[in-house]
């Protein structure tokens, strides 16, 4: 199945279904017809999956980049761009981003940035990337004040969202990408009594829609496209607090997953939904087996400092919330108000 994220000229497909990594050489020739090299950049683990078979129907060369979170450095965006540059790439040439979000956006930022910009095509390996990060043109790298505050625009020529390649993720690994399925669901307004009848495959295809849709009218977050970022304010103050003490002590899913319980307790807090949306909000959570309990291991005021290095902020509190004209960007919110929130939501 293919869904189109349309942007014009720009526009590309996203294929979703088994196997649909075996059309990369068709799309290459498609979409970049003067490309005679390609570089795959991936990490180790994922070079030795059994499905990494990829073929471009061009010179190719695979460039090797550290696991997970680790790859989103300057670092890592500078060892990479000279690797690139030693293999001579032409501006016709292209770059093949295989892995998770932290892969796809470390790639996509490479792509955007070498020559000023090389043909970007993206085969997301996990849940989160494949329903998120794949898709959307957005690129970047993160900062010790933050995650994603260095990056640009890059839209891909295409995506690859190949089940097989999420059949051998760890099960950890699956279970915490469904965070961002579960923010794609709260979205769309969908109640919690209707998850049962979704298979996989559905859920993915409705994540993959809505994101293609805002994308096509807000290519650049100028209005919609930040509702996307539902849950990510207080998800990502968590990730970034907890990537400096343990690495491996929350993945992003499962930070977003937290988030998007945190977000519908301080709209009730601001008075703008009932308790009946927190109790979906968990209802949704627990059927995708995801914990929305708040680390205590930070301080509020760690928290709130964090929160406000948001890139949706402008110097205050910005959050995603639901409200009776649905979900809005709800700027200025008071320091006080999110700090009792905090401390009601961890009980």
């Amino acid at each position: 199945m293919n869904i189109t994220v349309d942007l014009g000229a720009r526009s590309y497909d996203v294929a979703i279904g088994d196997g649909v990594r075996s059309g990369l050489a068709d799309l290459i020739a498609k979409r970049a017809p003067k490309a005679q090299v390609a570089v795959i950049v991936t990490s180790p683990s994922l070079r030795a999956q059994p499905w990494f078979d990829f073929e471009t129907g061009i010179t190719q060369h695979v460039l090797e980049v550290p696991e997970g979170e680790d790859a989103k450095t300057l670092q890592s965006l500078s060892v990479l761009l000279e690797n690139i540059a030693k293999l001579g790439l032409s501006r016709n040439d292209i770059l093949i981003a295989v892995g998770g979000g932290a892969i796809t956006d470390l790639g996509g930022f490479a792509a955007a940035s070498y020559l000023r910009g090389i043909g970007l095509i993206n085969i997301s390996t996990s849940v989160a990337g494949q329903v998120d990060a794949a898709i959307g043109g957005k690129t970047g790298v993160n900062l010790s004040a933050g995650k994603n505050l260095v990056g640009a625009f890059h839209q891909p020529l295409g995506v690859y969202c190949d089940f097989e390649t999420i059949a051998t993720l760890p099960e950890r690994e699956r279970l915490a990408g469904m965070g961002e399925v579960a923010k794609c669901w709260l979205l769309e307004g969908r109640s919690a009594r209707d998850l049962s009848s979704q298979t996989s495959a559905e859920l993915t295809t409705m994540a993959v829609a809505l994101k293609a849709r805002i994308v096509s009218g807000d290519e650049r977050e100028g209005g919609e496209r930040a509702l996307l970022n539902y849950g990510h304010t207080f998800g990502h103050a968590l990730e970034v607090l907890s990537l400096a003490k343990n690495k491996d002590a929350l993945r992003h899913g499962e930070a977003v997953a937290i988030g998007l319980s945190f977000a519908a307790h301080l709209a009730h807090a601001l008075g703008r939904v009932g308790t009946d949306v927190i109790d979906n909000h968990n209802a949704v959570l627990d059927f995708f087996g995801l914990s929305y309990a708040a680390p205590r291991d930070f301080s509020v005021d760690a928290l709130l400092e964090a929160m406000s290095h948001d890139k949706k902020a402008h110097h205050d509190l910005t959050f995603v919330l639901l409200g009776a004209k649905g979900f809005e960007v709800v700027p200025g919110i008071d320091r006080d108000v999110v700090a009792k929130a905090i401390e009601s939501f961890r009980g």
